[in-house]
């Protein structure tokens, strides 16, 4: 039976959806006024695999992972730009779905924006205040009030009195309790703003969350992701409001992805080792990345480095190596490896262990290949498929070995002219000619493999 451990209660358990075949899942999108760093790539990898998984094993997943388009990174980034804040959140959209796609991500089954749900923010403010649980301000601010929900920290595990001591108070001082968080913001000249019953303003960031997950999907729902900064106080505000007022629970289940580091360190542009997923698709071919960020657990840290990169390729080209030169027929998976497998997902989404799945599998698969054994079609389909449910080994192994993600990398025409040469050197018996173009192309990132079959090739 599926088990996933739970960051409120701290513990896995088995997994229970509230409709039978049906799981609700929510997870926290992106604030696009940027490009997409190698955080998010962890993000998006971590629940496109459990939302493959859930599907693969009969679930019927509504998936809604929401567009924060309202903020005030955004809005400072527009005013930096000299331009609209839509046509920077337009932008930055697209260049997500754009790294999304290279991923191998899968869209969400809907996206909501918090600038197209502006009317359920606003009546759920007015809910909150209506229950005196959230107040209004002279200026328009709406607060809501962390004294009247008694379980708040539930999820942080951060007790109320600690929290308050090392509360930073505005100097507004217009907030009755320093810990009280800001669900409307009366506008600000110069910036976007919507009508509302305290006047022209817009969304706090935590109200956006409440507002289009239960829009989307319920007042109670399944399961709710994101990374691991927003457990607090993003994910501990969204409950506070949510169940304030809804009188319900709002989540069954929450997740969390762990951290990526870099070289050990935290990752930020002060440091200097920040890396945007385009950044690192300029080196390395995106399945490698995949492969790499799944190649952990998703709650542990990733330490991101050049020597875990270089790994993951190495990895990923084994398995694909069990496939080159192999035509992968449709038919029945081996069903020991199958249950393996599954087995290894239904412990919280044990991706490593799935993975080390395969790897035995290809072991099997070099042996069938030299001994020319009956199974082998049946142990290479198996390969794809359960591949295909990590959202890896989908292209063709030829492809994977020959493609670039570095544009100046030599191209596949003059590494087959040079093939050539090498060729003509070893049947003139010229092995000094045929070594040196080796060389050269080892230079240039090529590896040659001689076979019983001719002479292949693919890219460190």
């Amino acid at each position: 039976m599926l088990e996933i451990y739970n960051s409120l209660t701290q513990e896995k358990a088995p997994f229970v959806p509230l409709e039978p075949g049906k799981i609700k899942m929510y997870v926290c999108g992106m604030t696009v006024y940027d490009y997409c760093h190698i955080g998010h790539a962890r993000v998006m990898v971590t629940f496109d695999v459990i939302v493959r998984y859930l599907r693969h094993i009969g679930y019927d997943v509504n998936y809604v992972r929401n567009i924060t388009d309202v903020d005030d990174k955004i809005f400072n980034r527009a005013a930096e730009n000299n331009e609209p804040f839509d046509a920077l959140t337009a932008r930055f959209i697209d260049a997500m779905h754009e790294d999304e796609r290279r991923l191998g991500v899968i869209a969400p089954t809907s996206e909501p924006r918090a600038t197209l749900c502006m009317h359920q923010i606003i009546d759920m403010i007015e809910t909150l205040i209506a229950k005196d649980v959230a107040y209004a301000v002279e200026n328009g601010d709406v607060y809501f009030s962390i004294e009247k929900f008694p379980e708040y920290g539930q999820l942080s595990k951060k007790k109320l009195d600690e929290l308050l001591v090392g509360a930073r108070v505005e100097a507004s001082q217009i907030k009755r309790n320093p810990m009280d968080f800001v669900l409307w913001k009366s506008a600000k000249a110069g910036e976007a703003s919507w009508p509302s019953p305290w006047g022209e303003g817009r969304p706090g960031w935590h109200i956006e969350c409440s507002a289009m997950s239960t829009h989307c999907l319920g007042n109670t729902f399944d399961i709710h992701g994101g990374g691991p900064d927003l457990k607090f106080p993003h994910h501990e505000n969204e409950i506070a409001q949510s169940e304030a007022a809804t009188g319900q629970k709002f989540v069954n289940c929450w997740m969390h992805a762990g951290a990526v580091r870099v070289n050990k360190e935290k990752m930020s542009k002060s440091l200097g080792n920040f890396f945007t997923i385009r950044d690192v698709m300029e080196k390395y071919d995106p399945e490698v990345i995949r492969y790499f960020l799944i190649s952990s657990h998703y709650r542990s840290q990733v330490d991101y480095s050049e020597d875990s990169l270089q790994e993951a390729v190495a990895a990923l080209g084994r398995l694909y190596n069990a496939m080159r030169g192999e035509v992968i027929a449709e038919c029945e998976v081996v069903e020991s490896y199958q249950q393996r497998f599954q087995q290894a997902m239904n412990d919280d989404f044990n991706t490593p262990l799935a993975l080390s799945v395969l790897f035995e599998l290809v072991k099997d698969i070099n042996k069938a290949k030299t001994e020319g054994a009956a199974e082998l079609p049946q142990l290479l389909a198996t390969l794809k498929r359960l591949g295909g449910i990590l959202g890896i080994l989908q292209c063709s192994a030829e492809d994977f070995f020959t493609r670039s993600a570095d544009e100046s990398a030599i191209s596949e025409a003059e590494i087959l002219a040079l093939i050539e040469r090498r060729k003509q050197a070893r049947i003139e018996k010229n092995w000094a000619e045929s070594d040196r173009v080796r060389d050269e192309l080892k230079d240039k990132g090529v590896i040659l493999d001689d076979g019983r079959e001719g002479t292949t090739w693919r890219r460190l």
